[in-house]
């Protein structure tokens, strides 16, 4: 591994640590209009640390929403480009009062750096650029061309983006998109993820007579909005987890021989989930395991349901209306909207008389998935390989990120999501974190992952 940089890192190390800090000390919460002048100040940090680093064609760009950072470094004798994705906001703080430290305030202790977005987003955002840094600072240039994309509204949906990177899809034009926002395995493992579920959901609402009514006087004669919106649940599984609405398994991509063999060989510990989270049994659709069935298969959940009379004591009533909220998690190749379609149809056909349905349609998200032998994967594994001197392994996530296939999808081009973060890293709650062991670790992964890309075909 070159010593330059690497000596460069050890060297900077606690002015890099210094200028991560007053990044994690700007409160750039998207959801809070109130935090608006410290998104536009956190853009403009970034703007500042950005030319620091030797990138040009530094800007901070107007959306309708928050600004989108942009910076580029074209000069490499390589031919390929890589586009570094991430975003500067956060979430909210609450509750405050489960903070060990104040969250704006980055605190280090056990080396770990706590604060929020030390781990989602910022941290690793910040890692980039100084890799960046330190490849100019000590060898004048880099080995691909790279541009970084960085937005402030992943927290909220990413609501402008795409429109962004449809209108600017020469500006952001890329053989390779890489972002750190995803997690390792555990400790010491580091894991490069190959797929994401997609996901769509709806709100179902059944309404029958115009008001309450008095279940002694009408019970038994008029139709219950509770009776039928459960038995329109009860009939979207059968009785082994399956999905049973028609259509709605086929257009899964079924797993391959080799891709079970690599979930085998994870040797996931299914007991040791049931007693953290205190079950008796795990649940779900029958000849597959845990992981096979959180990463790799299609689900429909039902979010919530309510109706009636909810208070202390027992009214006796027939309600009028009642209401659910579902949700599916989506694999490749299944559509969003498709899935919408067929669902709605299922409820259709299945709503007893005497009730009417209607149906809002919620959000929506494409699922994502890369060849795990893709030469930019293989890439990403030797780099990880050579600074954690470990194997990484492919792993799949059941969550959605649903810019990822959007950015894949508009730019044509192959997404590389390499994360540096622990699943224990409490992101999206009090005392957010980050090792500072995969700080280190993983600035040396990305430059290696930038010389490895200079010598992929």
């Amino acid at each position: 591994m070159n010593n330059a940089y690497r000596t460069y890192f050890k060297n900077h190390r606690d002015t890099h640590l210094k200028e991560m800090k007053e990044l994690l000390s700007i409160p750039s919460i998207s959801a809070l209009s109130a935090n608006k002048p410290d998104i536009k100040r956190a853009a403009e940090w970034l703007v500042d640390a950005l030319q620091a680093a030797g990138l040009e064609n530094v800007k901070m760009m107007p959306t309708e929403g928050n600004p989108i950072v942009y910076a580029d470094w074209l000069h490499a004798d390589s031919d390929i480009t890589a586009l570094v994705y991430g975003h500067y906001d956060v979430q909210p703080v609450d509750p405050l009062e489960l903070w060990q430290t104040p969250p704006f305030e980055p605190d280090i202790r056990d080396e770990k750096i706590y604060a929020r977005g030390a781990t989602d987003d910022k941290g690793q955002v910040f890692m980039h650029i100084k890799a960046v840094e330190a490849l100019l600072k000590t060898e004048g240039k880099l080995p691909v061309n790279i541009k970084f994309c960085i937005e402030g509204e992943e927290e909220v949906g990413s609501p402008t983006l795409e429109p962004f990177v449809e209108q600017h899809k020469d500006l952001l034009a890329a053989d390779v998109l890489v972002i750190s926002d995803t997690p390792m395995l555990e400790k010491g493992k580091p894991a490069i993820c190959y797929g994401l579920r997609g996901l769509c959901a709806m709100q179902i609402d059944v309404k029958a007579a115009t008001g309450d009514l008095h279940s002694g006087i009408y019970g038994g004669g008029v139709a219950n909005p509770l009776h039928a919106l459960a038995a329109i649940l009860a009939s979207m599984h059968d009785e082994t987890g399956r999905v049973a609405i028609e259509g709605f398994y086929d257009k899964v991509q079924p797993l391959t021989n080799e891709e079970r063999q690599a979930f085998q060989d994870l040797h996931y510990d299914e007991e040791a989930l049931k007693k953290e989270l205190n079950v008796g049994e795990l649940y779900g659709e029958a000849g597959y395991s845990f992981l096979e069935r959180t990463w790799s298969r299609p689900t429909l959940e039902i979010n919530g349901m309510y109706g009636g009379f909810q208070g202390e004591g027992i009214k006796t009533v027939l309600p009028s209306e009642a209401h659910a909220k579902l949700s599916c998690r989506l694999v490749a190749d299944q559509d969003p909207q498709e899935i919408q379609d067929i669902i709605e149809k299922h409820i259709q056909e299945h709503t007893p008389p005497g009730v009417q349905v209607n149906i809002t349609r919620m959000d929506t998200g494409r699922p994502f998935q890369i060849p795990y032998n893709h030469p930019f994967i293989q890439a990403a594994m030797r780099a990880y390989e050579k600074a954690y001197e470990a194997t990484p392994v492919l792993t799949r996530m059941g969550g959605s990120i649903p810019i990822v296939e959007g950015f894949g999808r508009l730019l044509n081009v192959p997404v590389i999501l390499m994360g540096f973060g622990l699943p224990s890293e409490n992101f999206h709650a009090p005392n957010e974190h980050f090792h500072l062991e995969n700080f280190d670790k993983g600035l040396l992964t990305i430059c290696e992952y930038l010389k490895e890309l200079a010598q992929t075909k």
